[in-house]
């Protein structure tokens, strides 16, 4: 954890404050290592705090070599325990994390910090972690493993009959009994209920000839994965198989595209450009992927209005989808880690159309 220390206090210097502070769980454990529920990291120039109370005390020794662990029992409020840390340090001004705040609690924290400049901050630690080191991809692969073991044994047991929350049921079974957890509520979406782009599972049974959306992600080792595949359970239509393979020219044309450099905007236009050309411009998502890590969701986000840089090492998500209400939907998702001269797909389940027996 020492090289994201030295980043963080790089970007400290740069911003011209004395000190950080973080209680926000995935950045918390970005710098620190600390996978507790509770704590908070105190960053300065020369010493990295982690303070948490009784019931995390020997998980944060464990876990956050690097980090002084302050206990914070016998403290009646963190905030008390907080200024002790910058007032031995000696710190003048301090940032916080505005997203972390309510307007109370930056009033509160201010009246707290006798002497000291509380200065809002936005991205401090995310744009750190948009670049995964070799660590966080190894975790990554794993997650994206048992996501996938996980959907070829959802391809055994679906059939007509059965219902959606039975497979999300299955899903969350199996990768549990692989140490994962769902990084996010299961989406199974079928028949015209694939035009939902996050129809959770309900108890519709699903029925031969129909087409069915599966996002699915797992979280293991603290990091997430998240692939998206639609398949047919008997034959589909013919407009939906066209659909399909409208998306799946998309989402390849996308991957295939894919370079450091551009930005997040240009990329979501490739695939957009595709299914606007087959007539299909105003039954598309808002995005086409994202990145994501420690979080399902992080920075940057494909979409018009992102004009992040895409840069190597990223880890994002390519998943354009049209969606037809009281039709049905399609959506394709892979997971890619962005290098020198283009992308490495880390998925590894086909995409091209499965079609299950019936």
């Amino acid at each position: 954890m020492n090289h994201r220390l030295n980043k963080i206090r790089d970007a400290l210097t740069e911003l011209g404050v004395d000190a950080f502070i973080t209680g926000n769980p995935a950045n918390r454990r970005y710098l620190s290592g600390f996978t507790g529920s509770a704590g908070l990291v105190v960053i300065t120039k020369e010493r990295a705090v982690l303070i948490t109370d009784f019931r995390y005390l020997e998980t944060a020794a464990s876990e956050a070599p690097n980090f002084t662990i302050r206990d914070r029992t016998n403290y009646s409020d963190p905030i008390v325990a907080i200024y002790d840390v910058l007032k031995e340090a000696g710190v003048a001004n301090v940032a916080v994390e505005s997203e972390a705040l309510t307007l109370a609690e930056f009033d509160k924290w201010k009246q707290a910090f006798s002497g000291m400049t509380l200065v809002p901050t936005s991205g401090i630690v995310e744009n750190l972690r948009t670049i995964k080191d070799e660590e966080e991809v190894s975790m990554i692969k794993q997650a994206i493993r048992i996501t996938e073991a996980a959907f070829d044994h959802l391809l055994s047991i679906i059939r007509p009959g059965i219902c959606e929350l039975d497979i999300a049921i299955a899903f969350e079974t199996f990768i549990r009994r692989q140490g994962a957890v769902p990084a996010f509520d299961t989406i199974v979406a079928s028949g015209t209920r694939g035009a939902l782009p996050h129809g959770k599972a309900t108890e519709k049974r699903i029925a031969a000839g129909e087409m069915v959306t599966l996002d699915i992600g797992v979280c293991y080792g603290g990091y997430c994965s998240d692939i998206t595949r639609t398949i047919a359970v008997g034959h589909p239509s013919d407009q939906m198989r066209d659909i399909y393979e409208v998306v799946l020219r998309a989402q390849q044309t996308a991957i295939q595209q894919l370079k450091p450099g551009m930005t997040a905007q240009e990329l979501d236009s490739v695939s957009r450009a595709v299914i606007a050309q087959a007539g299909y411009a105003q039954y598309t998502h808002r995005a086409s992927g994202h990145s994501f890590g420690l979080n399902v969701h992080e920075r940057p986000n494909l979409s018009i209005s992102d004009t992040s840089v895409i840069e190597e090492g990223m880890v994002l998500t390519i998943e354009p989808g049209i969606y037809l209400k009281d039709i049905g939907g399609v959506r394709i998702e892979d997971n890619v880690l962005v290098t020198t001269n283009g992308c490495e797909r880390l998925t590894s389940t086909n995409a091209e159309l499965i079609i299950l027996p019936v």
